[in-house]
């Protein structure tokens, strides 16, 4: 029985996967992949459709949003696990599991009426880069600090004997003992969290202003693939369409390497 799950979950993935194939066809039949970079913009009524701001633009709240968020969410799994009272303990892991559960709507909404005015009082016009990554950062936050204080509790506790019959203090065992012997747990945490990152819409689209360009700076509106497929998937045509969907299985294709790739490193970093 669980075989025949597990062989229903990727035939699920094949079945989606060969659906974003066919409906990209149409465009690939049409235009060469390079115009997809060396195109003036996104201009689908004219044909030109460069993905390049919107793959800028994916890249950029992601990567801010990790370099954010992962020492974060690391440094607060640590103090819930090695330095909070139990009381303290236990109701920051509920704050962050309810973090966890919120909507990503929510998220964008209390950034469009909160954080993008904070940013337009330092540099207009607010929605931008910046409040893009500052609401993937919270968003993702809840994923890395829950799955790395589920790989510490998981430590045998003969590392905390160990490291106090050599003297260690609470930090030296945190740092030299603990982290390293979850390095595979943190991994994974940080790919679930990119994983989410790359793939969420409706937050980003609230907060980071939709203009389709190459940002120069921080405070520069963008666009990202998903934003890009969510605004104009409902009345796009022919090869305006069939764009939108390259664009998501170039996204998909991004996401499964990405799995790959941790999956791999994982399994080095078990032996």
């Amino acid at each position: 029985m669980l075989q025949i799950l597990a062989w229903g979950s990727g035939g699920i993935l094949v079945l989606i996967i060969g659906f974003l194939v066919w409906e990209t066809l149409p465009i690939l039949g049409t235009i060469s992949l390079d115009q997809f970079w060396r195109d003036p913009g996104w201009y689908p009524s004219e044909q030109a459709y460069n993905l390049m701001p919107m793959i800028v633009g994916t890249v950029g709240v992601t990567v801010g949003a990790i370099s954010l968020a992962t020492p974060l969410g690391i440094l607060s799994a640590v103090f819930c696990q090695y330095y909070a009272p139990g009381w303290i303990a236990l109701g920051y892991r509920r704050l962050i599991e309810l973090l966890a559960g919120i909507p990503s709507v929510i998220y964008g909404l209390w950034g469009l009426v909160v954080l993008v005015p904070l940013i337009a009082q330092i540099q207009p016009p607010g929605s931008s880069l910046l409040a893009g990554i500052l609401i993937l950062a919270l968003m993702i936050l809840p994923t890395i600090a829950l799955v790395t204080e589920a790989s510490l509790a998981s430590l045998p506790a003969a590392y905390g004997r160990g490291a106090a019959a050599l003297g260690l203090g609470t930090w030296a065992t945190v740092q030299g003992i603990c982290l390293p012997a979850i390095k595979s747990g943190v991994l994974t945490a940080v790919m679930l969290a990119t994983a989410r990152a790359l793939g969420e819409t409706m937050a980003v689209l609230m907060v980071c202003g939709n203009v389709v360009q190459v940002p120069d700076s921080l405070f520069a509106p963008v666009r990202t693939l998903t934003a890009n497929i969510a605004l104009e998937m409902a009345y796009a045509l022919d090869l305006h369409r069939s764009a939108l969907f390259a664009s998501g299985l170039a996204l998909m294709l991004v996401v499964t390497g990405l799995v790959v790739l941790t999956d791999r490193w994982t399994d080095s970093l078990d032996y």
